[in-house]
């Protein structure tokens, strides 16, 4: 498979490369966040954001057996902490808006489930939960960006 096309607006991938480290910046936790970003590139199955971010997870840090069993996260036992189990959990929500209506129903709606988001908020401040749903956010857009020109993995500078 080919790409597409290269071609990404120099503003478009500015302000988005601005956004990311915006909100990584605020969340404080490099190894969360990249945490986040390959959880979320996995689901939506972008080839180039996670060999992207698993490179920056492991020079911050970031040990192979975890980012191998990020996709079991849930059935991990105590491998994530509280905290990670909480983001990821988030992270899988964001991702995965569904019900495809702007109608809340129930406990929140088919969007993020209110436990969902209780849950993170537990564990991070305000300002925190703000920032880590700016990083899930923002790696949503790149994976969309990515996949849908079909960008192949590599070809970004470390």
């Amino acid at each position: 498979m080919s790409a597409r096309t290269n071609h990404l607006d120099k503003g478009v991938a500015g302000a988005l490369s601005a956004l990311s480290a915006a909100a990584k910046k605020g969340l404080g936790d490099p190894v969360l966040a990249e945490l986040v970003m390959i959880r979320a590139s996995q689901i939506n199955a972008c080839a180039f954001c996670l060999d992207m971010h698993v490179d920056i997870a492991v020079k911050n840090g970031e040990t192979v057996k975890r980012i191998a069993l990020l996709n079991a996260w849930a059935e991990a036992g105590e491998l994530f902490s509280e905290r990670e189990r909480a983001a990821l959990a988030l992270t899988e929500a964001v991702t995965v808006l569904t019900g495809g209506t702007s109608q809340a129903f129930g406990s929140g709606g088919a969007f993020v489930p209110d436990e969902v988001y209780e849950a993170a908020a537990k564990h991070f401040g305000e300002a925190e939960l703000a920032h880590l749903i700016g990083v899930i956010t923002v790696i949503n857009s790149w994976n969309r960006l990515m996949v849908s020109r079909r960008i192949e993995p590599g070809g970004y500078a470390p």
